[in-house]
Order: C-alpha cells, then structure tokens, then sequence
C-alpha cells in the first residue's frame, strides 16, 4: 500500500557546513554569519545533526546516515533531498540543481548503499538538464502527495516546466503549479518552505500566493484530496514552519520540524497537527543559517524492502 509518509530516511552528516553564498542569491531564507569562524559553526552544525538523529531514531524512524565526501568541498551536502528522490516502485529520480556548487552532492555510493538494503528497479536521472539551463531541485521543488499523485509546484529558478512535466510523465504524478513570493518580493525558492504535505492535514502558506486563481486552486485541491488546511503567516514560514515532514514509526505518525518552526505554531494550529501526528521538534538554529531546516535535512525512503 502507498502511504504518504516514511518510516525512513537519509540524512548527510556535514564534513564543511557553511551558508553557501552562491545560492544566497535567490535564498531569502539564508543569513549571514557574523563574528563566527567557519570551523565554529561547521562544529555547531554538527552538533546539531547528530542531536537530530539520536532524536529521530529514538522517535522510531530509522536514519541511514551517510557521511560526506572529503572533496569537492559541498556546503550544502546537509541537504539531500534537492539532489534525489526515492519512489515507492523501486525508482530512484536525480535532479538538476540550480547551482554549480551543488551538482557534486549528487553520488553513486550512496545509491549503492540504499541497494543494500532496498530494492532499486531503476535510475531516472533528469541532471542533463542543467546543460540547458533547466532545473528541478527533488523534494525541494516538489511537494508530492504520493497517494493521490499530484506534485505541487512553486515555479522559480529552481523549478522550471519542462523537467517537471518530464518527471510528472514518468512517475505518473498530475502538476499543480503556482507562484509564490515573500514579503521582499523574491519568487520563494523551493515549495517546501511555504507548504508541507502530511497524511491528513498540510501546513501551507496560502497568503504567500498572490495570483487569486492559483491560491483558489491550491486549496480547493488539498481540501478534495481531504486535508485539513493550517494557513500559515508570513512570519511562520519566515520561521521554517513550512519546512516540516510527516514520518512514522510503528505506533503513530509524526511531525518533524525545527524547534524555531514548533514555537511559532499558534495554539490552535499545534491541537490540530497534534490530532494526527505527533510533533518531534530539532533544535537547527546553526542549520538554519543556511536557508533549510528540518524537511530540508532528509531524504525520504519510500523503496521497497530487500
């Protein structure tokens, strides 16, 4: 059976974590670093990884931790989920990236490694894409609802038409784009920072899509497709309350987000994630720095079992 949820993830333990400033150009979401020296906030950052993954592996979800790579440096290896994808059939997709520095994060000892555990049918792989200038960033870009097939889209530099519909095609997965922007006016880069997909509800920011017709049609599509709608403000996805994952373990579903994101939930929006999933808050603050947080940091696994 499909679920929309994983019970598992990859997470890449960072060997040089710094706010890479070449994607800072179109990332209203990343800050700078101010009187800290690189080797200290690379060690923050690991720290706060490993805090991460003690506390989702003790939530019950499994973590296939990877380390990264001595060279080239990748600043932004912390962040799987832009560079691949994996597909309950068994497939595994790889993704054109926007920026230069990332395209090296993509590796093949790390899709051998999933083949050791799960059942891998086949590679798609949409990185020749980048020589025409055309990108798709993995679950960055898309915001997949696994069971009722539907990729939600946040056209920008990072999302471009033709890879999506290519991979739309190929996964037999119905797009459903729109445009969003934040208060400074940039075009948001990645769908995942203003809309999260969990099993009965999303976390979404409605607000954040100007044209009246798209936001319309966003919504009537989650309420058809019977989830409980959590309008989130500008300062809850400023505050990566967007950038949340749905997960389970064998008891129950949960919700992993930054502890940042969990504060800035209202009440009343905490009591109806909490009707559904529980809420399993990382402290990311260093993370943060980088422009992605929680969602941000894994890559699902949704392949069959060897």
């Amino acid at each position: 059976m499909i679920e929309q949820s994983a019970n598992a993830v990859v997470m890449i333990r960072p060997r040089r974590f710094y706010p890479n400033p070449e994607t800072a150009l179109d990332n209203a979401f990343q800050q700078k670093v101010v009187g800290d020296s690189p080797s200290s906030v690379a060690a923050r950052a690991l720290i706060e990884f490993d805090e991460a993954v003690k506390k989702l592996s003790s939530a019950g979800v499994t973590v296939h931790v990877f380390e990264d790579t001595p060279a080239p440096v990748k600043p932004d290896a912390i962040f799987p989920n832009n560079w691949f994808s994996t597909h309950h059939d068994g497939r595994i997709a790889l993704y054109p990236m926007y920026s230069p520095s990332r395209r090296a994060e993509r590796r093949l000892d790390l899709i051998a490694g999933l083949r050791e555990r799960y059942r891998v049918s086949g590679i798609v792989d949409y990185s020749a894409y980048e020589k025409s200038g055309l990108h798709l960033e993995g679950t960055g870009s898309l915001v997949l609802d696994h069971i009722h097939r539907i990729a939600y889209v946040s056209l920008s530099r990072r999302a471009d038409r033709e890879p999506l519909e290519k991979f739309c095609a190929d996964f037999a997965y119905e797009p459903l784009t729109f445009e969003s922007t934040g208060r400074d006016g940039q075009l948001v880069y990645h769908t995942n920072v203003m809309l999260c997909l969990a099993t009965d509800f999303a976390l979404v920011g409605l607000d954040l899509i100007d044209n009246r017709a798209e936001r319309d049609k966003v919504r009537s599509s989650l309420e058809a497709t019977g989830k409980a709608i959590i309008a989130l403000t500008h300062e809850q996805i400023e505050s990566f309350a967007g950038n949340a994952l749905e997960l389970h373990n064998e008891q129950s579903k949960l919700l992993v987000l930054s502890s940042r994101a969990a504060a800035h939930l209202r009440d009343e929006q905490r009591a109806t994630i909490e009707r559904f999933a529980r809420l399993i808050p990382l402290d990311l603050p260093t993370i943060e720095l980088a422009g992605g947080s929680a969602r941000c940091m894994m890559a699902t696994v949704h392949l069959p079992p060897r």
